[in-house]
């Protein structure tokens, strides 16, 4: 069971078992016989095997049926800039160690959220309320509320809030990057 989980969040970063070996200062060979279970490790080479994988030990060992899957107001990350107007909520916390990173972000008239460079992935948004203009390499295109976007992630983008009352929309960008 233990090599299964392994494997599982060896692939979910993306990570081949030279490299999970390298950065735990393991062998290729002793992870390969973890994910197999030919072999059960230390506590401690556990833990560093899984501060690799951005996991903390009671985590990898809770039951996954016990993990959450409802998360409150309360469990948000909130990231607010009053001086550039706007404000974003996570919603689901440790979207890192997630495929997407859904938020909520609510953005004030005439404002826009900073430029986003060239990254990974894909990107969604769906207007809740207000006007905001998307803007991909340079081009503007309008959007409004009950409409949404979509587009893959290899473009210069931001949002800006073209409107005269607050925007807010629910943002779903994968894999996770939101670094406010």
């Amino acid at each position: 069971m233990i090599g299964e989980k392994l494997k599982k969040l060896r692939l979910s970063n993306s990570l081949t078992q030279e490299e999970l070996a390298d950065r735990s200062e393991l062998t290729k060979g002793y992870i390969s016989q973890l994910e197999n279970d030919l072999t059960s490790p230390a506590i401690t080479t556990l833990k560093d095997i899984l501060d690799v994988l951005g996991v903390g030990l009671s985590e990898f060992f809770a039951d996954e049926k016990a993990s959450q899957t409802v998360f409150r107001r309360e469990d948000r990350t909130v990231y607010s800039d009053t001086d550039e107007g706007f404000h974003v909520d996570l919603l689901v916390p440790g979207a890192q160690r997630r495929a997407m990173d859904p938020a909520l972000v609510t953005i004030a008239p005439g404002e826009a959220l900073p430029s986003q460079e060239i990254h990974e992935g894909e990107e969604f948004g769906y207007l809740i309320q207000g006007k905001v203009e998307l803007e991909l390499n340079g081009k503007r295109q309008r959007v409004s509320k009950g409409e949404c976007f979509y587009f893959r992630s290899d473009r210069q983008h931001r949002l800006l809030n073209t409107g005269k009352h607050p925007a807010q929309l629910i943002w779903v960008v994968t894999p996770p990057t939101f670094d406010y």
